[in-house]
């Protein structure tokens, strides 16, 4: 949930940043134009006011003759473009130079000094130059009319090269891209703190609800922060975790309490039918079959009861010698197995794995069993002992009869047993029980079809403490 909230914080950020920082570049970048163009207006006003009189004749009250004028012109313009690099000159109406510098600085026919001078003439200044972006090479151009007596009689000319304009304003972008990304930055810090503060109570709740899942009812959803509705949230699923143990406590209990109550007066009738078996004749078929029934009905009782405690028992795991254990199970099934003319076999490498042995041994017991009983006369069961990654695991091969697809997954459901098997000895609970002793611990068992026939049951306990 992180992966897909965090991108879309920080695009939000990111589109909010941008939508201040464009803005922003745009006016700096206009600013930085906008004074250039001030200073040029300026310069083109002091030039206007020394062209200004020019060509006028020499008076007492002004001594200096038109051609001192004209070369004091000249030699501020000269002085201008040396020291700032920028054309400049005075160009009479006519669009001849009246004084210029470079010297060979024309006014051109065409272009945007030709239609600034052509504006001037009117009487104006030039209009404002567009906007020049770092990325563009072009000059700025401004031209102001000379005027004396209300007539426009010369225009002054300026057209500056904006590199160290874009400079500055490249400069000034840069600062604000820096600004951009540390802004960026603390707005993605604050993204994790974010998310992380709301999403930790739903890491938690999502932690407990697989571990619960798993089978520990214990857990619980320890408290966090994050939104109040969150904390309340975790609040209620712990008060529906500890109804739901206790509605699976309570029936625990009734199963146990029930096997348990109903096994006196069970061993009572069968003590009765013993009884009466003595007053009948010994190859009675009736006798024999209620004396069945009855301790089919005992050994049901003893599998509930069984189950009960399996589903409540604690495991207790120790470092287990996995395939010496599997071993001794095979010893221990091999006069069964040779009583029915099976071939038991087993393949048990060295490895360890984290298991209660009497509960490791009780689970290889009932597949082993189940192994050997429904493999016919003359087939194979084989045992092999294998060490993965994380797991160590025990399986079983046999050439039975096998599993249907719809049989395999109902294997291990409380009193579900095979319509075909309905005549083989058992109550349906063994593999329930194995499960959940296995579960108990962390292990597992599993049934799939073992090719070219049979069953392949799959029991596995973890290698990692």
């Amino acid at each position: 949930m992180r992966t897909r909230l965090l991108p879309l914080l920080i695009v939000l950020m990111a589109a909010v940043l941008l939508a201040l920082g464009v803005p922003l570049a745009v006016s700096t970048a206009a600013a930085q134009q906008q004074k250039v163009v001030v200073d040029r207006i300026d310069d083109t006003a002091r030039f206007a006011a020394l062209a200004q009189f020019v060509t006028d004749t020499p008076t007492t009250a002004r001594p200096m003759s038109t051609d001192d004028r004209l070369e004091t012109l000249r030699r501020e313009l000269i002085s201008y473009y040396g020291v700032y690099g920028i054309r400049a000159g005075v160009f009479h109406r006519n669009a001849s130079a009246m004084a210029n510098a470079p010297d060979d600085w024309l006014l051109p026919t065409t272009g945007e000094v030709r239609e600034a001078f052509d504006e001037a003439l009117l009487s104006r200044r030039s209009h404002d130059p567009a906007q020049v972006w770092p990325w563009q090479h072009s000059r700025l151009v401004v031209a102001s009319p000379v005027i004396r007596d209300g007539d426009v009689v010369a225009v002054v000319v300026t057209d500056s090269p904006t590199g160290p304009m874009r400079s500055r304003t490249l400069r000034d972008w840069l600062v604000i891209g820096a600004g951009e990304g540390a802004a960026m930055l603390l707005a993605v810090g604050a993204a994790l703190r974010l998310t992380g503060w709301v999403l930790r109570p739903v890491r938690v709740l999502d932690a407990t609800t697989h571990a619960i899942a798993s089978g520990r009812l214990k857990s619980r959803v320890a408290a966090a922060g994050g939104p109040p509705e969150l904390r309340r949230l975790a609040l209620a699923f712990n008060e529906m975790a500890d109804n739901v143990e206790d509605v699976l406590e309570q029936q625990r209990a009734f199963v146990a309490d029930a096997s348990h109550q109903l096994r006196n007066p069970l061993s009572a009738l069968l003590l009765r039918i013993e009884l009466l078996a003595l007053e009948l004749p010994e190859d009675n078929e009736e006798i024999a079959s209620v004396r069945t029934e009855g301790k089919r009905l005992a050994q049901v009782l003893d599998d509930l009861l069984d189950l009960a405690l399996a589903e409540h028992a604690e495991a207790d795991l120790t470092l287990t010698d996995i395939g010496r254990l599997a071993e001794e199970r095979i010893a221990a099934w091999a006069p069964a197995a040779a009583a029915k003319k099976v071939r038991l076999t087993g393949h048990c490498t060295p490895t360890t794995g984290w298991a209660d042995p009497v509960t490791l041994s009780s689970a290889l017991d009932a597949v082993i069993d189940n192994a050997v009983k429904f493999t016919p006369e003359g087939g194979v069961v084989e045992v092999t002992v294998t060490a993965e990654r994380d797991v160590s695991t025990v399986v079983v091969t046999d050439t039975g009869p096998g599993l249907t697809d719809e049989e395999l997954a109902r294997v291990g459901d409380r009193f579900w047993r095979s319509g075909r098997h309905q005549n083989v000895k058992g109550s349906g609970l063994g593999l329930s029980i194995t499960r959940a002793l296995l579960a108990a611990g962390g292990g597992s068992l599993s049934c799939e079809h073992h090719e070219p026939r049979g069953l392949r049951v799959t029991v596995s306990v973890p290698r990692g403490g």
